[in-house]
């Protein structure tokens, strides 16, 4: 405990009785105590040692991180809501300070004891995070059936997510609203998304959002190959059965850094994050009406993290970050953009790329001889009228190339 200068502890919303005789030990012990503007009121009456100087995140957080790095060795303690790690400020702070530095002491989180009002098993629930994030994050996990706890803002995080809800036919979804939990001002306010818009009822600043999804609208799942009409595009869009299988071969992996080149309307980068597990990835688009397409796709879709960086591959592909996959799904003849894309890719990663001009075949032909890898032709027709009876309409046939580095 020596060298651990930096405390984290978790605190519920009544304030310093909420912790436990070891949290209590530890807070006594510090010179600075450093809040957040929703625990302004937890230090109000309370017994606590002579403090040397109190930082609330309210002055900005960059600030207050650099006036805490600036105290490293001296006793420093951070109060936080519920569990620090989950969707909390110790995993923040972890960026900046070795685990050698810190001690943590969780506390309840919102979504434990929300799962424990409710009786929702945690293991079956969505567990997000609405505050200080898009509401667009929340697109991705309305699905028929599935619950959902949410950290928010505030009310009006609420009454946004009723409304959201709405405008996707999930108006019926029944909405718990969870105040100030462990605290004597705790209340539950009970509604469905439709009568949330409708009533707009008085909330609590400070809730945790338990949404019970009911279906009636839309079905995007999860799984690759969604309608090609859940995207806005001009035409340059991987269709349906070959963006399922282009998914399968880039193969999503937890944490995974994708490049998606020439990303068009971007339905291969959305995809990829939607597959979850902390997914990431960059779209690569020259055309600004294609990355304004993009940017609607990944808010209508729930992927609002996508990074989307518009600009002529290969140079705009300068000063990002390694990635662990790569797509390529146009512009595979461009001088240079192979070998550039190649030599970024880290090793053991893996190249997809999809072509369908004779051009863009030979390339990859050519480069399948250089590289290895497995080349593979997808052609996919659909049912269509003709007259009064039906037939089959063929699409343009796809090529894919598909290689991992290191393996050639």
């Amino acid at each position: 405990m020596t060298d651990r200068w930096l405390t984290i502890i978790g605190i519920g919303d009544n304030g310093l009785s909420s912790l436990t005789p070891e949290a209590q030990a530890l807070l006594w012990q510090t010179e600075t105590v450093v809040i957040g503007e929703r625990l302004d009121h937890v230090l109000e009456g309370g017994a606590l040692p002579e403090l040397k100087r109190i930082l609330n995140w309210g002055g900005g957080f960059r600030d207050t991180l650099n006036e805490v790095l600036k105290l490293r060795g001296t006793p420093v303690t951070v109060l936080a809501t519920g569990d620090p790690m989950h969707f909390g400020i110790g995993a923040t702070l972890r960026r900046y300070v070795a685990l050698e530095e810190m001690y943590i002491v969780p506390s309840p989180s919102a979504f434990s004891l929300a799962a424990a009002r409710i009786g929702w098993p945690l293991q079956s629930v969505a567990q997000i995070s609405l505050h200080g994030r898009p509401l667009a994050s929340l697109n991705r996990h309305i699905l028929p059936g599935a619950r959902i706890l949410a950290l928010t803002s505030g009310a009006e995080t609420v009454h946004q997510a009723a409304d959201l809800l709405v405008e996707r036919g999930f108006g019926a979804s029944i909405l718990q609203v969870l105040e100030h939990m462990g605290g004597e001002e705790e209340r539950t306010v009970i509604m469905t998304a439709q009568g949330m818009v409708d009533h707009r009822p008085e909330i609590s600043e400070f809730n945790t959002l338990a949404i019970d999804c009911a279906y009636d609208g839309a079905l995007l799942s999860p799984v690759p190959g969604l309608p090609d009409d859940a995207f806005r595009h001009d035409g340059q869009l991987t269709k349906r059965e070959v963006r399922a299988a282009t998914l399968a071969l880039l193969t999503p992996f937890p944490n995974a850094l994708l490049w998606d080149v020439g990303a068009g309307c971007g339905s291969i980068a959305i995809e990829w994050l939607r597959c979850g597990m902390g997914t990431k990835a960059v779209a690569i688009e020259p055309k600004p009406e294609r990355v304004a397409m993009i940017r609607f796709n990944a808010a209508t879709l729930g992927t609002p993290d996508l990074k989307v960086v518009e600009g002529e591959a290969p140079a705009a592909l300068a000063d990002l970050d390694v990635p662990d996959v790569i797509f390529i799904g146009g512009g595979i003849t461009h001088e240079g953009l192979f070998e550039t894309c190649w030599a970024a890719l880290r090793s053991g990663g893996w190249l997809v790329a999809n072509a369908v001009t004779i051009e863009g075949e030979a390339r990859l032909a050519e480069l399948r001889g250089q590289y290895g890898g497995d080349l593979t032709r997808i052609s996919v027709a659909r049912a269509a009228p003709v007259g009064r009876f039906c037939g089959w309409k063929s699409l343009m046939p796809v090529t894919t190339w598909s290689v991992t580095k290191g393996a050639e």
